[in-house]
């Protein structure tokens, strides 16, 4: 994963600014930022850090599937088995009324002779 060079120098100068190696106005001249914006990052980066730092669960995801999970994998077997059930009832319909139509024209040529 690259990272941005400059995020990599704002995040620089946040932690020099934090650490009292340099004060914010000569970190916002260096990033070429008013101490506003300076600020506005400033705020920004120490929140995501924050949000990096949050305890996670160890191991593995449970693989455990919710009540809910597995409601909806039955609705979706019986959603599915409708489905192809409405798409073979359609193709027997269309089968029926091409055979209808075949035995229609046929009745005409038959009645002819």
């Amino acid at each position: 994963m690259s990272t941005d060079p400059k995020a990599l120098q704002r995040t620089e100068m946040i932690v020099k600014v934090r650490a009292g190696l340099m004060t914010a106005t000569a970190a916002a001249e260096a990033l070429g930022v008013s101490r506003k914006t300076y600020y506005k990052w400033e705020k920004k980066g120490l929140q995501a850090m924050l949000a990096a730092g949050q305890d996670e669960a160890s191991g593995r995801p449970s693989k455990e599937e919710s009540a809910e999970m597995r409601a909806l994998r039955r609705k979706v077997k019986t959603l599915s088995a409708k489905l192809e059930h409405m798409a073979e009832t359609a193709d027997l319909r269309l089968m029926l009324r091409l055979l209808e139509r075949r035995d229609a024209k046929k009745k005409p040529q038959e009645s002819e002779q």
